[in-house]
């Protein structure tokens, strides 16, 4: 046991590392001091075409660093994607448990499949184009309350 322990210690470090070097990365490349870096990055290289006969070497070196930061910030921008939406759904969770009128059945709508979404969406609709039928758009409805009152 003490084995699965460490292993998950050390896994939680790791990511724990990982989360805070991809948070410090994406702060720091998404600033305006960054991408005036990389402008003045590519107008040193185009300046530096003509004295190197705008060579195959001198637009490997563009083609070859670009390539490199592009595939590892994808990793870096996806986990932090990854995080930004795990907090927005546990904060809409949040709101939804919260409204006494909400259906709490809509919390875990994310791991729903394509067809149960638009299935959920089909009737958001219906439900938006009767309240404008009943001029009514201030009242708030839920799946839970329609149930209930077997509202077609």
């Amino acid at each position: 046991m003490t084995k699965k322990n460490d292993q998950a210690a050390q896994s939680k470090k790791t990511g724990s590392l990982f989360n805070r070097i991809a948070t410090w990365i994406t702060h720091k490349t998404g600033s305006p001091a960054a991408f005036i870096i990389a402008a003045s990055l590519v107008i040193i290289w185009g300046i530096c075409g003509p004295f190197f006969h705008f060579s195959d070497t001198w637009q490997l070196v563009i083609n070859t660093s670009t390539t490199i930061i592009t595939f590892l910030m994808v990793f870096i921008i996806q986990q932090s994607q990854n995080k930004d939406t795990a907090a927005i759904h546990l904060k809409l969770n949040e709101l939804i448990a919260s409204a006494e009128l909400a259906s709490n059945r809509l919390i875990d709508s994310e791991d729903l499949t394509e067809e149960e979404l638009l299935l959920l969406k089909k009737f958001y609709v219906k439900l938006s184009e009767k309240s404008l039928k009943n001029n009514d758009l201030h009242t708030s409805h839920s799946l839970d309350e329609l149930e209930e009152k077997h509202i077609e």
